[in-house]
């Protein structure tokens, strides 16, 4: 006869919480060690094959950990880490995981000694509270007037990127583009004034950047209106420029000529009332958002549009429509009566363009007291993929220098300065007593995983060139990090590898939040 089990049983169990841990540390290891050969300028891309057929090459980690289908309830945890990092700073979404996974294996060991999860938890954050101490100490203050530095910042961002050979190129572009929109006053950029643009032919080389508003939609031609406006008023405008009809489906039987003359004489009459209340507005270019119910204009209204010499643009998006509000300064118009000169927007020339092979709708010289000034780039490339990946990359580039807008110091890269809050950690732990010394021992290990993955994905010595980081550093070389350039160790302030001291400062933080976090987990329960 079985032996009855007591429903206290579960809580005498003392091995249970252990396995948990454990298992929730292989599980997070696990999604670690998958981005980890992606980390560093010689760092490999992944493929990604999404569930309805797209194919995504990237070796930026938040992108590979958004479209991996992992099931584990912790390893989501650090795709979150990822994310987090990827809206605070922007770079380094690589490293925040491969630093998690690290630490997580650094507190196993703490824990197979039979020290407790939440004693390790706490001492890591006192541990990352000091590593950011250090970093902001060997942090270079930088001023936003100085370019040269802004550029080797995002050139070292590009430098991991499938298109690194085109930073020397891409790099000031987006210095440029962060400059235009960043005012001097307040401390952060908001990235959504810079609005990038992906169009397929000519090379990476053909990015421009466009200093007003592009769109890709293109001028109507159908009805002969013009293509080049001077001296532009501009409107954007959600009704509809045709003949109304009812929600349900209805026919009218017309029984003799006059009623269908009539009919067509009323339409004619409506659209011809619609048209120049546009004209009288003083508008003569107007953006006419996409419709679902009905046509947003038809032939008759393009007609007359075209007869009052107004440039039409239409099935502009939803989405775009905040855009282009902000940038050209005038207010979306839902109803035709609302339809006033001082809801319009103002541009010295909006005209189409021909760009290597497909056209493009330009509006530069926007002069409105109240548009904000925008920034559009156009990216070029030769397929979809190159496009999206040209896109994150320059999506990074440009926080990176969010970033050096919000905390004004840079960092050397290349593992430089891991190595030296390793050194510093290990330093302090010695003088402390009780646990907390081993805790912060294992802490400072485990950020040497940044220098030695960078060393072993540029296929270099790992232990030869993390010892000698270590020796270079106890001599008081700071700046000492990785140069794949060199395939060795250099002074990597001195080679232009930097970034943003708010990158690393983030990475540390968010790694070991994640990790209190995880370690603070003992059972895994399942809600009905």
């Amino acid at each position: 006869m079985a032996t009855q089990v007591s429903s206290n049983a579960t809580f005498k169990n003392r091995e249970k919480p252990q396995e948990v841990r454990k298992a929730n540390i292989i599980a997070a290891r696990a999604v670690a060690d998958a981005i980890r050969t992606s980390l560093g300028p010689k760092g490999m891309d992944k493929m990604i094959k999404t569930s309805r057929g797209e194919v995504i090459i990237s070796n930026d980690g938040h992108t590979i950990l958004k479209q991996m289908a992992i099931l584990h309830p912790v390893a989501k945890m650090l795709v979150e880490v990822s994310a987090a990092q990827d809206s605070e700073a922007g770079d380094g979404t690589t490293s925040v995981v491969i630093l998690t996974g690290a630490l997580l294996g650094a507190s196993e060991r703490l824990l197979n000694k039979g020290i407790h999860p939440t004693i390790i938890a706490e001492s890591f954050q006192k541990a990352a509270k000091r590593s950011v101490e250090i970093l902001l100490e060997m942090s270079h203050k930088i001023s936003l007037s100085d370019k040269d530095d802004l550029v080797r910042a995002a050139s070292t961002s590009l430098s991991s990127k499938i298109v690194s050979q085109f930073s020397s190129f891409l790099a000031p572009l987006a210095v440029d583009s962060v400059l235009k929109i960043a005012n001097e006053e307040s401390k952060s950029v908001d990235l959504n004034d810079i609005r990038l643009i992906k169009k397929v032919g000519g090379t990476i080389d053909d990015t421009q950047m466009v200093d007003g508003v592009v769109l890709t939609q293109n001028v109507v031609k159908m009805a002969g209106g013009p293509t080049r406006m001077e001296k532009a008023k501009i409107g954007i405008i959600q009704f509809q420029i045709s003949p109304p009809k009812p929600d349900t489906e209805n026919n009218i039987v017309v029984s003799d000529y006059r009623q269908m003359d009539k009919i067509l004489k009323e339409e004619r009459a409506y659209l011809l009332n619609i048209c120049k209340k546009i004209k009288k507005a003083k508008c003569n270019v107007i953006l006419i958002q996409k419709s679902i119910l009905r046509d947003a204009v038809n032939e008759l209204a393009l007609h007359f549009l075209s007869k009052l010499n107004i440039m039409v643009i239409k099935d502009i998006e939803r989405e775009e429509v905040e855009f282009l509000s902000k940038s050209l300064g005038c207010k979306p118009v839902a109803d035709l009566d609302l339809f006033t000169e001082d809801r319009l927007g103002y541009a010295d020339l909006v005209e189409e363009v021909d760009s290597d092979g497909s056209k493009i709708v330009q509006f530069t010289g926007v002069k409105s007291s109240n548009a904000k000034p925008t920034v559009s780039v156009v990216i070029r490339g030769a397929n979809q993929m190159i496009l999206d990946e040209t896109e994150r990359s320059l999506h990074d580039a440009l926080c990176v220098i969010r970033c050096l807008v919000k905390e004004n110091a840079l960092i050397a890269g290349g593992g430089a300065s891991e190595v030296e809050i390793s050194r510093r950690l290990t330093k302090e732990s010695r003088s402390m007593e009780g646990v907390e010394a081993f805790i912060w021992e294992e802490f400072a290990q485990a950020l040497e995983v940044i220098p030695t993955t960078l060393a072993e994905n540029a296929g270099l010595n790992s232990i030869r060139i993390v010892t000698e980081l270590r020796s270079k550093h106890e001599n008081g070389e700071l700046n000492d990090g990785i140069s794949v350039r060199r395939s060795g160790t250099a002074n990597t302030y001195d080679e232009h590898i930097l970034q943003p001291v708010l990158v690393s400062t983030s990475a540390i933080t968010l790694a070991s939040e994640c990790v209190k976090s995880i370690l603070r987990i003992d059972d895994i329960t399942l809600s009905r």
